[in-house]
Formats: C-alpha cells, structure tokens, sequence
C-alpha cells in the first residue's frame, strides 16, 4: 500500500511556457496559400499543423525557434512532499 504524504502537496515553482498559437490547415489549402502562410508563420509567430484527411502530417514552426535545453527544461515542474531524505520507520513497522 503506498504512503500517503503527511504534508499536502505544493508545487514548488511553475514555469510557463509560452505556446505559439496553432492553426490547422488541409494540405490542399496549404499548396494554394503557402507563401502567404509561411509570412504568417514568420510575422505572428504561430505553428501551423498540415493535415491530410484530418490527421496531422506536417507542422511549420518559426525558423528561430530553438527546442528546448536537456539541460534544465523540467526546472519549476516538481513537487514537494516534505522531507525525502530522513528515513520513514513507521511505514516499516516493527523488524526487530
């Protein structure tokens, strides 16, 4: 059975991160506009998502936009517990 915490969770830091907005475009739509579309990309700064038959096939993001570090990209995402490194004997009852 597993231990319930004895002190309520909270989180210790929140990031946000800034999400592009996504506008899905058929792919037909995309041959006929797509260096309109890709100015849009550029200007506004959106992502848009081609699909085909209504199922996602490509997706279009800003040159400039970089994937995050793997160093350091889940920074703000944990969540606390209270004390993680003091031994819990009362979870493991009597041994002796």
């Amino acid at each position: 059975m597993p231990r319930q915490p004895s002190h309520p969770a909270r989180r210790v830091r929140e990031t946000v991160l800034a999400a592009p907005e996504v506008v899905q475009v058929k792919a037909s739509t995309f041959k006929d506009t797509c260096l309109q579309l890709l100015d849009d990309v550029r200007d506004r700064r959106i992502e848009i998502v081609v699909t085909k038959h209504g199922k996602p096939v490509a997706r279009v993001v800003p040159a400039d936009v970089e994937a995050p570090s793997s160093r350091g990209f889940m920074r703000g995402t944990v969540i606390a517990y209270g004390d993680i490194v003091s031994p819990d004997f009362e979870s493991w009852g009597d041994l002796g």
